[in-house]
């Protein structure tokens, strides 16, 4: 086993995810023995100095095992009403576990649109900056409970990722009910190899994704990639590995080679840029030129409305929409200082035209530089 270099110290921020397939049996109780298990990890690193986060899945599945249903529920409101149930079970595990090993934890439950929106993005920041600063434990999951198909997270490995980003961490662990990546799925295909290591996220990386095998859990490879994507464009090394043994925390620490790892890439993006790559939705689309398309992709320029070929989609100012070339293939994402009504009479015309046609002008810019990502210039692939 070949050793890693992570270069974790003393206050160093690790973000740990564990998912339902691993956290409850598949009857949809808790696995107390498991549960005991990974506090009593997690409570050393915290004796250790090192500030930990846990994200964990499993409130639908507690309560699936509460009240004894026999499997998960089809409409959302039935999950909503497991999670109720479950997300009590699980908090107060939790807190009992935590308790005898001497830490406080911390309970807090997001919904997608909790990250979206910028003043609640920030104030999650310092919350949790806050938390960790009195050597609380956060635990956190999505907030089952009022979370709709629009704004849920859907899995926790995105929630861990986007969480990771916020508070700067040193490393993010997916404890998952597989061992890493591998070149095809190994529960299917016997020759599969393991992949330890991930330099970079290719398309040929994406490719290798497959969907989950467990019915207890929403997510798969393909979200874990995208937790990758998430985690590394943001300066965060992620590691996915074999979760049903907490002890193999302890090897991550003392740097032995577990699961794959996916290095953070070589440059990454700022809070800010975080924030409107990976939080927030897009809430429309700015069709683009080729020359508008190299002056912001190329020579780092602000998007002018003489460069604006069509808007999709009605949104207002200053929200967060795509930025697509004229194939309609999406190049970045960025704020918006004109509503997409304002951009169907502006489009195309020089900046100087711009109080002439509206009755005023919000500035020559559609979207500054400072406000957008293009995902290839960013590595955000």
């Amino acid at each position: 086993m070949t050793n890693r270099n992570l270069n974790l110290t003393e206050n160093s921020i690790i973000v740990f995810k564990v998912g339902t397939s691993t956290i409850t049996y598949p009857n949809g109780k808790l696995n107390l023995n498991y549960c005991d298990k990974l506090v009593r990890q997690l409570s050393d690193l915290a004796n250790q100095g090192i500030k930990v986060i846990l994200v964990a899945s499993g409130a639908v599945g507690a309560g699936l095992g509460k009240l004894n249903f026999q499997k998960k529920p089809e409409t959302t409101s039935e999950k909503q009403a497991l999670a109720a149930v479950g997300q009590g079970v699980l908090i107060q595990h939790f807190e009992k576990l935590f308790s005898e090993y001497g830490h406080t934890i911390a309970q807090i439950l997001l919904t997608r649109d909790d990250i979206a929106n910028r003043k609640s993005y920030l104030y999650a920041r310092k919350t949790l900056a806050t938390l960790l600063s009195y050597g609380v434990i956060p635990i956190i999951n999505e907030n089952d409970t009022v979370a709709t198909d629009e704004i849920e997270f859907g899995d926790n490995d995105t929630l861990s990722a986007l969480v990771a980003s916020t508070v700067d961490a040193n490393l993010l662990v997916l404890l998952s009910d597989i061992e890493g990546l591998y070149t095809k799925d190994p529960y299917k295909h016997p020759d599969a190899k393991f992949i330890s290591e991930v330099k970079k996220i290719t398309p040929d990386i994406e490719s290798l994704c497959g969907i989950s095998h467990d019915k207890r859990g929403t997510g798969g490879m393909v979200s874990k990639i995208q937790a990758a994507k998430i985690a590394t464009s943001s300066g965060v090394p992620m590691i996915i590995t074999q979760g049903n043994c907490p002890e193999i925390i302890q090897d991550i620490i003392e740097y032995k080679s577990v699961g794959t790892l996916f290095h953070p890439a070589k440059k990454t993006l700022n809070c800010r840029r975080r924030w409107i790559a990976f939080a927030e939705f897009s809430q429309g689309k700015i069709y683009v030129d080729e020359g508008a398309k190299e002056a912001i992709c190329t020579l780092n320029k602000s998007l002018l409305p003489s460069g604006i070929k069509m808007v999709a989609g009605s949104f207002e100012r200053y929200k967060v929409v795509s930025i697509c070339d004229e194939a309609g293939n999406i190049i970045g994402k960025g704020i918006s200082n004109y509503s997409s009504r304002e951009i169907h009479k502006i489009k195309g015309l020089q900046s100087k035209e711009i109080s002439a046609t509206l009755g005023y002008s919000l500035g020559s810019e559609v979207m500054h530089r400072d406000n957008f990502v293009i995902f290839e210039n960013e590595e955000v692939v």
